[in-house]
């Protein structure tokens, strides 16, 4: 046992290298190696480097086409659904005038379908992503409103939307139609003006006197 000890200790002293540490081993191993081999090894490394790097580049590209991909059905997916929204908007636009103009011979019983049908019609639209412009009470957008006309108001913020005659919509952010309105705007001061037309004369007429 003590012979062991004794030989072991030797192999350390004259090598340098503990008898745990074979990484250590192997590298001065390589170190050691002919001239002929060491090219050959750095010539190895050299190639699986180049090997590695063009595997991580074709990765990174083929994730790049996966995500052009997605994009592109996305977009399809969107243009197809915007399409057959907007073909539905007359139907919506019809029902809520018959419920917003209701007449006494229809009976109540007609209008409590039409209730249903435009509820069960805004909600499936509504899981597609369809949601209405603000419009009424809000300040006018020229991005998401088209104003057909405005009227002079005291009572309202200048361009302020007063009436929203058709609703407008968006999908998922996207306009799908702007929605029509009416626009306030300030009152032209008539006699205010009027007024400093007459002081104005008044002061001309008493530099003439």
């Amino acid at each position: 046992m003590t012979d062991e000890k004794k030989t072991a200790e030797e192999l350390e002293a004259t090598s340098g290298v503990r008898a745990n540490s074979p990484a250590k081993q192997e590298t001065e191993g390589a170190e050691e190696l002919p001239a002929d081999l060491a090219t050959a090894y750095k010539q190895l490394l050299a190639e699986k480097n180049e090997l590695y790097d063009r595997l991580l580049r074709k990765q990174a590209e083929l994730e790049n086409v996966r995500k052009r991909l997605e994009r592109e059905k996305e977009d399809f997916l969107q243009h197809a659904t915007m399409g057959l929204i907007r073909a539905l908007l007359p139907t919506l636009d019809a029902l809520e005038r018959g419920l917003r103009h209701r007449e006494d011979n229809v009976p109540e019983k007609f209008y409590e379908g039409m209730e249903m049908i435009h509820r069960e019609l805004l909600e499936v639209l509504k899981r597609a992503g369809l949601t209405p412009v603000e419009s009424q009470g809000q300040i006018f957008d020229p991005h998401v409103h088209q104003a057909v006309e405005t009227v002079e108001s005291d009572k309202h913020r200048d361009q302020e939307v007063v009436e929203e005659l058709q609703r407008g919509y968006k999908l998922k952010q996207r306009l799908l139609r702007p929605a029509i309105v009416k626009v306030a705007v300030a009152p032209s001061n008539k006699n205010g003006a009027a007024s400093k037309e007459n002081q104005g004369g008044g002061s001309s007429n008493k530099s003439e006197q």
